[in-house]
């Protein structure tokens, strides 16, 4: 597929929600709020997000998680993995249709032996999608430690490469301007099976690289 330019300017803004404001939600969702884009940071607990929201201006909002999911164009999914089959059944009508873009990763020691053991065999991407069934999801912003996300956006040219995949092709292009906007460059790895080249473990895992270093890694054209 083919991966056109996109900014954030004032016919492009888009509305996202996210779900999960703790380091990578928090900072992926303020580098979008700085591009312009409108941004409602949730939790189970919204009056903890005070502090977040308070310096990013007016565009930045805090809320449940049901008004990320009803404020957002596409919502953003930074919750421990182990958390993904309940998100699916309380929320699962509310996002269907949506754009999601999911950053989680499966760690034993968090998440626990069960799950962990599912995304090794199938695949993180397809296991995301069995969980969030009729989302048109994309595996996004999982590889790096959101001090690396805030220290290294928008950095001087080559910019660090952020690897997604998908199964929508609007979705991924939609996805791929939110990279552009966060200030990273996208590399287009496949489809949500081969996500799995990008989990945690897999060569894209991890790597601190420009869009050429991360293509030839992984061996993509």
């Amino acid at each position: 597929m083919v991966v056109r330019p996109a900014r954030a300017d004032a016919q492009s803004k888009t509305r996202i929600g996210i779900i999960g404001s703790g380091h990578i939600g928090g900072t992926v969702g303020t580098l979008w709020v700085k591009a312009g884009h409108p941004v409602l940071f949730s939790s189970r607990h919204p009056d903890e997000l005070k502090d977040l929201v308070g310096g990013l201006g007016e565009l930045a909002k805090a809320g449940t998680i049901e008004q990320a999911i009803a404020f957002g164009d596409v919502v953003f999914l930074a919750i421990p993995y182990r958390a993904l089959p309940q998100m699916g059944q309380d929320y699962g009508a509310a996002l269907k249709g949506k754009i999601v873009l999911d950053a989680g990763n499966a760690i034993a020691r968090r998440d626990g032996d069960a799950i962990v053991a599912e995304v090794e065999r199938d695949g993180i991407g397809v296991v995301s999608q069995k969980y969030l069934a009729g989302t048109r999801l994309v595996r996004a912003f999982n590889t790096l430690n959101y001090k690396v996300l805030a220290s290294e956006a928008n950095r001087s040219a080559p910019r660090l490469a952020i690897p997604i995949a998908g199964d929508d092709d609007e979705a991924m292009q939609t996805a791929a301007g939110l990279v552009r906007d966060a200030g990273f460059d996208p590399v287009v790895v496949g489809k949500l099976a081969d996500a799995r080249r990008f989990q945690q473990g897999g060569p894209g895992y991890g790597q601190q690289v420009s869009a050429a270093e991360l293509k030839q890694k992984l061996s993509l054209p």
